[in-house]
């Protein structure tokens, strides 16, 4: 008995081929759409050099603060020479400064009074009668002026009534009396502040009391 032949039909191959290239299709795909996007927002290219001006001003901005640093380690101790100055003037001569006051006018300047504490008290040349007087000075110039005649009070206070004392009872019927003895206080208060501090700077005395008794 022959046998018989059965052709069978071959079994159809997996896509298995078909799917791994369209694998590789989408990854190529996707790595050039992620390379050319880098390209396109200049990923790959080198940063630019910084212009001369951007240099310019970044050496700017480190030597203002290089000086600032400067002026904050150094600025204290010549500010300190400027009033460490100052004061030395004072003491060397150099007067206190006007205090100026603001108007538009010609130059004008501010009053200072002060009032000295105690009364004066001395007996007249050749006379029973005293003099009893308080006294209240003025200066254009600044606070040292003041601060100068508090701080040798007892000194002026000496001065001021070796003077009076140098008054007659006669003296009083002169008719500028006041403003002469006034003007004589005042030169020697300014003669003794020269004296210790190197400047005066007392421009008036005004009698606030003046009794003769």
């Amino acid at each position: 008995m022959a046998e018989e032949i059965v052709e069978t039909e071959p079994k159809p191959k997996k896509p298995l081929v078909k799917i791994i290239i369209a694998a590789v299709a989408v990854v190529v795909l996707l790595a050039i759409t992620v390379v050319g996007t880098m390209f396109a927002t200049g990923f790959f290219s080198k940063k630019p050099a910084e212009s001369a001006d951007e240099m310019l001003d970044e050496g700017a901005a480190g030597g203002a603060h290089g000086e600032k640093k400067d002026a904050g380690g150094h600025g204290d101790k010549k500010d300190a020479g400027a009033h460490g100055d100052k004061k030395g003037d004072a003491k060397a001569g150099g007067p206190p400064g006007k205090l100026s006051k603001k108007s538009p006018e010609l130059a004008r300047f501010e009053y200072t009074y002060h009032q000295m504490d105690k009364d004066y008290l001395v007996n007249l040349v050749g006379s029973k009668k005293v003099m009893s007087v308080q006294i209240a000075i003025m200066t254009h110039y600044d606070e040292r002026v003041i601060e100068n005649v508090k701080k040798h009070d007892f000194a002026l206070r000496s001065v001021v009534m070796d003077t009076m004392r140098m008054t007659a009872e006669a003296d009083l019927l002169k008719p500028e009396f006041r403003k002469e003895l006034g003007v004589k206080i005042r030169d020697v208060m300014n003669t003794l502040l020269e004296k210790y501090e190197d400047f005066g700077g007392i421009e008036e005395v005004f009698f606030t009391s003046f009794i003769v008794q």
